[in-house]
């Protein structure tokens, strides 16, 4: 019972923690990175299923007992796209390599914590790989914001000025 009761309560405070923040990042900026924020968690989303599918991890998060952990997915993972793209967007380098080190915090310290804990464990995947995973995502998320923005820019320009 305390084991079960532990792992909810983490599950609870990796969901509520991150979000605390966002009302610090201004709606302005929360707006303007939402869709590449659902975008990848949307792709994350899909990928666990099959991650899960080919046993690459294993979920064993009791708010979101199905195949994909939504606390992971819509808490951390889903602030810290916001906050990586507020602070760096523009600059890419800058944005790579604070992409890099979290994910690397990501991939390692903290993924090991969830493993301790007994919410997630990597199985035929290594902490390396999910890393490397994480970093090319990044890169294609970066490309993403991009589109997203040259899109709304041409849409803008080609209204009428009242």
């Amino acid at each position: 019972m305390y084991q079960y009761s532990r792992k909810k309560t983490f599950s609870l405070a990796m969901i509520i923690i991150p979000w605390l923040t966002v009302p610090f990042m201004g709606k302005k900026a929360f707006f303007r990175f939402l869709p590449v924020a659902s975008f990848i968690n949307l792709f994350l989303s899909l990928l666990s299923l099959k991650a899960n599918k080919r046993r690459w991890w294993m979920n064993k998060n009791p708010l979101s007992p199905g195949s994909v952990d939504f606390s992971y997915i819509l808490g951390p993972y889903y602030v810290a796209t916001l906050w990586i793209f507020k602070l760096t967007y523009g600059n890419f380098p800058k944005y790579l390599l604070i992409n890099m080190i979290l994910d690397f915090i990501n991939a390692f310290p903290f993924a090991s914590i969830w493993e301790k804990v007994g919410i997630f464990k990597f199985q035929k995947m290594k902490h390396l790989t999910w890393y490397f995973i994480c970093v090319c995502l990044a890169v294609l998320i970066y490309g993403y914001q991009y589109l997203v923005e040259r899109a709304i820019r041409q849409t803008n320009n080609a209204q009428p000025k009242l």
